[in-house]
């Protein structure tokens, strides 16, 4: 049990966590940066504690820092959230170490599930199906890693054990080009995650990207609370994501689903989780486990009706799953659009002032954002501002919602993506469903959206 939570994490999704931390009645402590001491959840929370300047790396990303924070507050757990620090092993370890509790994983799971290569045969083992591709590393020998191309067949993939956010990764159609691709991967993954291990998939052309959420606590209990379609987004990065998923079978779902819980309960797991899939040709196959609370977990919240944030922080204080798989009931369909400080087709970011901002409301209508008229939204993070989730009896009813919520929100003073989410609601491979991972890259190639945002 613990009484007070230290919040390692800022904007959004810092305040959905002080949130669910007073619905249980516990104290809660807000560390940010000089740039975000006007944060909402930093005038809301119990303690708030300055931890550096604007930069991330000199804040945020302070492992040490963190922890003589949580020291001097008398924070007895910490939650990380997404992004920074929540999927980092040796920062969950030090936690640990300190005697403190993490919100989230232990940190052989995260260590676990964060290389790719280890996580892959972990679920070999337990029987999700994974791409075809290498059982192991990419051998330095060229001759080796050229068998091995050949065995996996092309066109392939070479991914970075340790990458993520779309970094780390080449697409091969030749064998011509696998040793130049391997060694450019090799050298980007070192500089980018400290990691130069590579390996090998057979890269699908046109799959579509499909999530089971997870919950698992320290009992040995583990339940899927549906999934989540992701494929409406631009390099990697997602922009739009739905419950359930257009047009796949029910029964697929719940087999695969039933197999990631197994999978927690068999490598340990606790906490909430993400288990990724790419879905091609009615076949799914598992690339990745997030290990940590997803941006887009509202969209599961909204269909089961399961608090995942009240719910990772229960496991973390020892409670059993307050759910198990016999009452979990999908309803309905949601929608989940990112709202970003952006241009909305040039996708340049655009940090400033914000004037007015107004939230959308009505039936079936969420908002998760820490907005306000006159914040002024900082250069030196993601461009996330805004989460827009609708909810409705179908697909159509939640499209017909989010298409009335977009046109009642307003943000001035900044750019924001509002406008390209307006036409994506009308676009027809979007109404239709079961679009592609490179959809949305297609149709801004195609300037099919840029001149309807700009008229």
């Amino acid at each position: 049990m613990f009484n007070t939570v230290l919040i390692a994490n800022r904007g959004e999704i810092a305040l959905r966590i002080l949130r669910a931390c007073r619905a249980l009645g516990l104290r809660t402590v807000a560390v940010h940066s000089e740039a975000d001491a006007d944060l909402r959840h930093v005038q809301l929370a119990d303690q708030a504690l300055c931890i550096g300047p604007a930069p991330a790396a000199k804040s945020y990303l302070q492992k040490s820092e963190l922890l003589i924070a949580a020291q001097l507050t008398g924070a007895d757990a910490i939650h990380p959230g997404y992004g920074f620090l929540s999927e980092n092993a040796d920062f969950a370890e030090a936690v640990e170490r300190a005697g403190l509790t993490l919100i989230g994983p232990t940190s052989s799971s995260i260590r676990l599930m964060g290389d790719k290569v280890s996580a892959k045969r972990a679920m070999r083992d337990a029987g999700v199906p994974c791409v075809p591709g290498s059982d192991g590393p990419l051998p330095q020998d060229a001759d080796a890693t050229a068998r091995m191309a050949d065995e996996v067949g092309y066109p392939l993939i070479v991914k970075a054990a340790g990458g993520g956010g779309g970094r780390g990764m080449r697409v091969v159609r030749d064998r011509s080009d696998l040793i130049a691709a391997a060694s450019m991967t090799r050298e980007e993954a070192a500089a980018a995650f400290g990691n130069a291990t590579v390996y090998i998939e057979r890269f699908l052309e046109r799959p579509r990207h499909v999530e089971i959420q997870v919950l698992a606590d320290t009992h040995g209990n583990a339940v899927w609370l549906g999934e989540r379609d992701c494929s409406m987004q631009r390099r990697h990065q997602k922009v739009i994501e739905e419950s359930p998923a257009p047009g796949i079978d029910r029964g697929e779902i719940s087999r695969i689903g039933q197999l990631c819980a197994e999978a927690c309960v068999r490598i340990g797991y606790r906490g909430a989780g993400t288990f990724e899939f790419l879905y091609e040709n009615g076949a799914f196959y598992f690339i990745e486990m997030n290990t940590r609370v997803q941006v887009e977990h509202p969209v599961t919240e909204m269909v089961t009706g399961v608090d995942i944030v009240a719910e990772q922080i229960r496991i973390a204080m020892g409670a059993p799953l307050s759910v198990n798989q016999a009452d979990i009931e999908f309803n309905g369909h949601a929608i989940e659009c990112r709202i970003t400080a952006e241009h909305p087709w040039k996708f340049t970011p655009s940090p400033g002032k914000v004037g007015t901002w107004i939230a959308p409301g009505g039936p079936g209508i969420r908002v998760e954002s820490h907005l306000y008229s006159g914040y002024a939204v900082p250069p030196n993070y993601d461009s996330l501002v805004a989460k827009l989730i609708a909810h409705g009896k179908t697909r159509e009813q939640a499209i017909a919602r989010m298409r009335a919520a977009l046109d009642e929100m307003v943000v001035d003073g900044i750019e924001s993506s509002i406008p390209l989410h307006r036409r994506l609601m009308l676009e027809p491979r979007f109404i239709e469903g079961g679009f592609d991972i490179h959809h949305l890259e297609r149709l801004i190639e195609s300037n099919a959206l840029q001149d309807e945002v700009k008229a």
